[in-house]
């Protein structure tokens, strides 16, 4: 693989980019791996390159059904944040805060990762309170947050109105070293880096069965032939159940879709992120400036990618008040996700009860931002069998009671 760097660029400039190779080679599929992950979104692709980096695994493949990064790793609104409640989860997310400020180098690959600091807004006392809390909690995990004043929001961010008839900002949990990244970038660079560790990536290949020898996997059946494993990761996001059925175990999750859309491109006004969650809205402002908007999931189980009218009305129409300024905007662009979910809107890091297989999943509507900290935890899950940070999110707390509950301690699952 060819370092891309200033001098790359200005030797291909000079003979017309004809130079350039591909960013990962393209694929077929080998009779047997060491490890098979199914899924080359985000989660699936940083897997491998944790096994190849940190375990010195690299006979690997990881099959995607459709294209690389095509699923929710493409169609998310890029937030990343790790100012969590809970212990397990901050432990977690802020693994994957501190990987994202050195990706780029360490992927030779700008994942264009800005580090512009997350608001989130107090627009209600019962916020307040939690906010105060959640701030408290993280000087404990040494999370760099603060809860804000009315005032000091205001100065953050000058387009907001803190005065609004219905939800006044009463305040906001800030957390300055939260950001965002490009997210098609990330996928692209884990896969360049893993294709030069030797691993396969093989796109257009659709798992449509799982091979057991009594209550052990030895492989998968494709699209494009049988593959026998040694091991077995399946990471496929709003899919999991499906494959959780193929391979004889079901889990606690429920898939649903979840929207976002950006506007008309203008000129930068916002600096920030800001997540406005008593009215279940969300907006930051991309570097092409369009303001990047997204809110909740859609109320029923689906598997749909499309926008529908109903988000544009019930999200936007949450956000006119607190930013009076995008009314006068217009629609560019709507998508769909399709977001796994369980019960306390935390991930499933975990071995399942077919030997051989281990799932990576549940990470609803937030799970971008863990990207690089999920593939460190479940590779090592993966190579050695048990990994601190993955510990507690195993299957097995469901059956026991001992839930991560983000959903009543954040009060947003995001």
């Amino acid at each position: 693989m060819r370092r891309y760097s200033a001098f790359a660029i200005a030797r291909e400039a000079l003979r017309h980019h004809t130079g350039w190779g591909r960013a990962w080679k393209a694929a077929s599929p080998k009779r047997r791996y060491d490890v098979v992950i199914v899924g080359a979104g985000g989660h699936g692709l940083a897997t491998a390159y944790w096994l190849g980096k940190n375990h010195g695994i690299t006979n690997v493949a990881v099959l995607e059904k459709g294209w690389l990064g095509g699923g929710n790793t493409g169609r998310n609104t890029t937030i990343i944040r790790s100012n969590y409640l809970q212990d397990p989860s901050a432990a977690l997310y802020e693994k994957s805060r501190s990987l994202y400020e050195t990706m780029s180098q360490d992927l030779n690959y700008n994942v264009m990762y800005s580090p512009r600091g997350v608001l989130m807004l107090a627009q209600t006392e019962h916020e307040v309170r939690g906010y105060l809390r959640t701030a408290h909690a993280n000087k404990l995990q040494g999370v760099d947050t603060r809860f804000l004043s009315a005032r000091e929001v205001k100065e953050i961010c000058p387009i907001l109105n803190i005065e609004g008839p219905r939800y006044p900002v009463l305040g906001g949990l800030w957390q300055p070293r939260a950001g965002t990244a490009r997210h098609d970038a990330v996928a692209w660079g884990y896969a360049r880096a893993c294709s030069d560790m030797g691993m396969d990536i093989i796109e257009q290949c659709e798992v449509t069965g799982v091979i057991r020898d009594g209550d052990k996997a030895t492989g998968v059946d494709t699209t494009r032939g049988h593959i026998d494993c040694g091991k077995l990761g399946i990471v496929v996001a709003g899919h999991s159940g499906r494959l959780a059925e193929m391979s004889g175990f079901r889990l606690p999750v429920e898939s649903v879709p979840l929207q976002a859309l950006v506007s008309e491109p203008i000129k930068p006004c916002m600096d920030i992120v800001v997540m406005a969650n008593t009215v279940h809205g969300y907006m930051s402002q991309s570097d092409k400036g369009e303001m990047v908007i997204g809110g909740g999931t859609d109320s029923y189980n689906a598997y749909t990618q499309r926008g529908s009218f109903h988000h544009i009305e019930e999200t936007v129409r949450a956000l006119v008040e607190t930013f009076p300024m995008i009314s006068r905007l217009k629609m560019l662009r709507q998508w769909g996700g399709i977001v796994d979910m369980t019960g306390d809107r935390s991930p499933i890091l975990s071995k399942t009860p077919v030997e051989g297989i281990f799932i990576n999943c549940g990470w609803g509507t937030g799970g971008f931002k863990a990207t690089p900290g999920s593939g460190w935890a479940f590779a090592e899950l993966m190579a050695k069998g048990h990994s601190p940070l993955a510990e507690a999110f195993s299957m097995d707390r469901f059956r026991q009671g001992r839930f991560i509950d983000e959903s009543v301690a954040a009060g947003v699952a995001h």
